[in-house]
């Protein structure tokens, strides 16, 4: 439990700046540096010396011709600043889909703040809505206007989510009013959604009562499967096997495969279980390496399995990759152990050009990795079935990124290097739930809070984005490194070998440094053609749409620092107006974008609002704690007594045609 108010995301955040690596392993903040020696700097670029040394050569050049260049983003840029309200492009319509509690399955009830119970929520839509997908229906008329929608319900707010308890997992609240009914109601509204929506007369709207719709909660019966099911380790009372388990919980990003299944990852597990195990317990190391217990929620008052002093094997059930198909709601979701076990932010794939399976994936927490897993078994585009059980076997690797701008991949399987019986792994089910002191060992980069990672298809360019690293001292500053305090984040641009994404090569650079280069301390990196509003910090999540254009979510861009709120900005990759940023929406106060997603045709852009409200002080012109009965914001209803409810917003043009071009 935190020692001050804050508010649940602020939670996650800070326990994702925490930092639980205690390796001596290279960051890439020591890579950069010894990468771009001070020799190499060019000066004058955006006004600033320094700032050059950690973007690459490109980039560089496209700050000298960009302000004539323009861009190939075809809108009028947003405003930067903060209200109540969401805006989006002059031009567009965004217009809420879907909010939190309304009905998803038949016969749902109608949202009622006042009389939510478990049994309304677990056929209602979930909270805190993050990572979209978007599967066109076999057979439709037009795959562009009638298809699924698959979503992330990552975490919940109580003291947005129930009228009088405020904010509940401080030590001065301890929790005091967390009843079993209220955790109950959280946890129906964890998991994720399946949604048919269709496009008629211009307008979406969710097609009711379909035989898709579905709603996973933390109780869903999921399987365990691939090389770590079974384990000892997997094992409790209620599950002697280690095959069967209840729930996701906390799923970030994901991705969609190709052949039609959703990936839904689980981040921040460890803020569920409480309790304590003594010292002297074996797995005491593994569980300090994941945060485990952090004491976020009640659940463990009410639920044995998320106490770990009762049940210590339960935690070691989550932080997975898990499959689930949304053709099929009778299905079980698979918990995917092949892929590795730590605080996924996403699983993005790429089909590679031999046939087999590419997925990238980041560990959100300050100094902890980048991975890839590579399937063993090749996709058979003409047969779904055979690809079923696809990623249970195949090869996770880590990466490490060299001072050169070379990188390799480094194999976690055991009997390999160190991941030895003499190092603490007895088979590969052990390197997989300790994926973390495995990466430590084989001397992997300590990155700055990898989250999503995706792949440009058409340039087959990978993307890492890396949302800040505060750990950074005033001591550790110099000319290739300029920032203490590092508050903004980077992205780095990489390329595999021949465009061979089973590759164990690969070459890196940094498209760009984030954050205000009107400030010469800061050190950003944007081109000289983005304006003011066109800038960012912490960038999340992003996507790639159809024409190969990058778009940039973020999270933690707003707040006192920035006097603006998150957002979604489309940045330049190509070109000479490489590194340009442009602010295409903006979110209401104290809300976060998520799962950018767009329809193959161009024509239509989900985007997950999460959390809106959750700002309190951060937002000058509230400046007090926001709460269900006081919040900064009733976004999207702006109703009385109701409360601020996450939401899916579908972003068109006026008139129709392709976004942004």
């Amino acid at each position: 439990m935190s020692d001050t108010m804050q508010t649940r995301a602020q939670a996650c955040e800070e326990a994702e700046n925490i930092g639980s690596n205690p390796s001596a392993n290279a960051s890439i903040g020591d890579i950069i540096a010894a990468r771009y020696h001070r020799r190499d700097i060019l000066k004058g670029a955006l006004g600033v010396a320094a700032i050059a040394a950690t973007v690459s050569p490109l980039a560089l050049a496209a700050t000298q011709t960009a302000r004539a260049a323009g861009t190939g983003f075809s809108f009028k840029e947003v405003a930067a600043g903060v209200d109540e309200r969401h805006h989006v492009a002059e031009g567009y319509n965004a217009d809420i889909l879907l909010r939190w509690g309304d009905p998803v399955l038949p016969g749902a009830p109608a949202f009622n703040p006042a009389q939510q119970s478990a049994a309304a929520q677990k056929a209602q839509f979930g909270y805190n809505n993050d990572y979209l997908g978007y599967l066109p229906l076999p057979g439709a008329a037009n795959p562009s206007q009638h298809g699924l929608l698959v979503v992330n319900h990552e975490y919940t707010n109580e003291e947005l989510m129930f009228a009088g308890i405020g904010e509940q997992d401080s030590k001065a609240a301890a929790f005091g009013k967390m009843t079993k009914e209220l955790v109950d109601i959280e946890k129906a509204a964890h998991g994720g959604a399946v949604i048919e929506v269709k496009r008629e007369g211009g307008q979406w709207r969710v097609v009711a009562d379909s035989k898709y719709a579905r709603r996973i909660d933390a109780d869903t019966v999921m399987e365990m499967t691939g090389p770590a099911a079974g384990s000892d380790r997997l094992k409790t009372k209620a599950d002697p096997g280690g095959r069967r388990v209840l729930g996701m919980l906390n799923n970030c990003a994901g991705g969609l495969t190709p052949w039609g299944t959703w990936l839904s990852c689980e981040e921040n597990f460890n803020g569920y279980f409480w309790g304590k195990l003594g010292d002297a317990d074996p797995q005491a190391a593994a569980f300090k390496r994941y945060g485990v217990p952090g004491n976020w929620y009640a659940w463990g008052k009410f639920e044995d399995r998320f106490d770990i002093a009762k049940e210590p094997n339960e935690a070691n059930r989550f932080g997975w990759v898990v499959e689930i198909d949304p053709f099929d709601p009778a299905s079980t979701p698979k918990k995917r152990t092949a892929m590795g076990r730590f605080k996924h932010e996403g699983a993005a794939g790429i089909l590679n050009k031999d046939g087999r399976y590419v997925v990238y994936q980041g560990d959100d927490e300050r100094f902890d990795y980048v991975y890839k897993f590579v399937t063993a078994g090749k996709v058979d585009p003409a047969n779904r079935a055979a690809n079923r059980d696809l990623l249970d076997a195949g090869t996770l690797y880590v990466a490490k990124y060299n001072a050169d701008g070379s990188g390799e991949w480094l194999p976690l399987t055991f009997g390999q290097g160190p991941l030895t019986a003499a190092n603490g792994f007895k088979d590969q089910a052990d390197v997989l739930i300790e994926v973390r002191r495995a990466s430590d060992l084989l001397g992997a980069t300590k990155m700055d809070r990898p989250e999503d990672v995706e792949v440009n298809p058409t340039t087959q360019k990978v993307y890492v984005i890396l949302t800040n690293n505060t750990a950074r001292k005033a001591d550790q500053v110099d000319a290739a490194n300029p920032r203490a305090d590092n508050k903004f984040g980077h992205i780095i641009e990489m390329l595999l070998a021949g465009g061979d994404h089973a590759e164990t090569k690969f070459t890196w650079e940094i498209l760009v440094k984030c954050g205000d280069p009107a400030v010469a301390d800061v050190g950003a990196t944007f081109s000289s053609a983005t304006t003011k509003d066109g800038w960012f910090g912490s960038p999340d999540n992003c996507a790639i749409d159809a024409a190969g254009r990058l778009w940039i979510a973020t999270d933690g861009n707003s707040g006192k620092a920035t006097g603006r709120t998150d957002g979604l900005w489309a940045l330049e990759t190509e070109g000479e107006a490489r590194a340009t940023s442009k602010l295409f929406f903006r979110c209401p106060a104290g809300a976060e974008l998520c799962g950018p997603e767009f329809t193959p045709d161009l024509e239509t852009l989900f985007v997950a609002i999460q959390h809106p409200g959750d700002d309190g002080p951060q937002w000058p012109a509230f400046g007090r704690a926001s709460t269900f009965d006081d919040p900064s914001t009733r976004w999207p209803d702006f109703q009385p007594g109701m409360p601020p409810r996450p939401s899916i917003v579908v972003v068109t043009r006026n008139g129709g045609g392709k976004i942004a071009t």
